[in-house]
């Protein structure tokens, strides 16, 4: 259910950009969701087909690019990729170090609109 809020989130963003761009209609919408974020696709899609009902962006195909989960690792700074379903711990593959700082993965932001 946290869908919801963030697609009204997003869809109040497209139609505050496409209005001061003079856009006719939002025909897509490319969006990068982290892994970690338990944001649906489906439900997001679902929820923007109900929220954006009577405005320029009614009708858009949501795009989403999943962005994987990756850590820095905090003793030689190796960025690497971790499986968050997999049990287990996340060291790091250059030294063996469980210390490290998640730098993607939680994000969900717009990456771009195709508009008329």
């Amino acid at each position: 259910m946290h869908e919801l809020p963030v697609t009204e989130s997003i869809l109040n963003i497209v139609i505050k950009h496409a209005l001061k761009a003079n856009v006719k209609k939002v025909v897509s919408i490319s969006l990068k969701i982290g892994e970690m974020s338990d944001l649906e696709d489906e439900w997001i899609q679902k929820y923007f087909d109900y929220l954006s009902k009577d405005t320029i962006a009614e009708g858009a195909k949501l795009n989403i690019e999943k962005v994987p989960v990756k850590f820095r690792c905090n003793a030689c700074s190796e960025v690497y990729p971790v499986k968050i379903r997999q049990a287990g711990t996340f060291e790091c593959p250059a030294c063996n170090s469980l210390e490290a700082t998640m730098v993607s993965g939680r994000e969900y932001h717009i990456k771009d609109m195709e508009v008329i």
